[in-house]
């Protein structure tokens, strides 16, 4: 490697880390749960498997090739990585977040979906769908999560969490962020009501508003 490409994967193992620890600060995940990976060209730099987040450092994380092949670190990868390297392959992906929020999984045992419950799930493309449960680290969870992302940047995993795609780590990130509060709203509204909707139609404007957001 050139230290141009020794530094990016600094970079990234260093974001990696210090986005896995936010997980715990902003109680997203508990433990070891949930991980998070960034790309870097044809490499993908992934928090490895049962390593505390809240101490987690760059050189816990590790460095594998597209096919997951490791390339950088000694420590195993999440047993998440065919998620994450599906949504790599077939997402288009920069970023993947995946959290075990309480909201998410809360709401993943009572809908098929996070409804329209306010314009936000315009920065995922609309109302996001829940995958199918599998078993955790299966080929068939990283399957059913990705039916579940057609057209969307978000799945709810049934039984399980969320997974966020990003165009960069910090996307992803508050994606996840947002995510978690749409679901914590719509439970608080289901609580004591029927909760009301946007229209599809609602939502599309709001997806075009936000294509020109913020500066530019």
């Amino acid at each position: 490697m050139t230290g141009i490409e020794d530094d990016a994967l600094l970079a990234a193992r260093t974001a990696v880390a210090d986005h896995a620890r936010r997980l715990v600060a902003d109680r997203l995940v508990a433990g070891t749960a949930g991980n998070v990976s960034v790309r870097v060209g044809d490499l993908v730099a992934v928090t490895a498997s049962g390593v505390a987040y809240d101490t987690m450092t760059a050189e816990d994380v590790v460095v594998v090739d597209l096919a997951g092949t490791p390339v950088v670190g000694t420590l195993r990868p999440t047993s998440e990585l065919p998620l994450h390297l599906l949504c790599y392959a077939r997402h288009g992906a920069s970023a993947v977040v995946h959290t075990h929020s309480a909201a998410a999984v809360a709401l993943s045992l009572l809908r098929d979906d996070v409804p329209l419950v306010h314009y936000q799930t315009a920065i995922f493309g609309g109302a996001v769908a829940v995958a199918e449960y599998a078993p955790y680290g299966s080929e068939e969870l990283a399957a059913n999560t990705s039916a579940a992302l057609t057209d969307r940047s978000a799945a709810v995993l049934r039984h399980h969490g969320t997974v966020v795609l990003g165009s960069s780590l910090r996307a992803a990130y508050d994606g996840a962020v947002h995510l978690e509060w749409l679901c914590d709203v719509w439970l608080r509204a289901a609580a004591v009501g029927t909760p009301r909707l946007l229209s599809t139609e609602q939502v599309a404007e709001a997806v075009e508003r936000f294509r020109g957001y913020g500066q530019r």
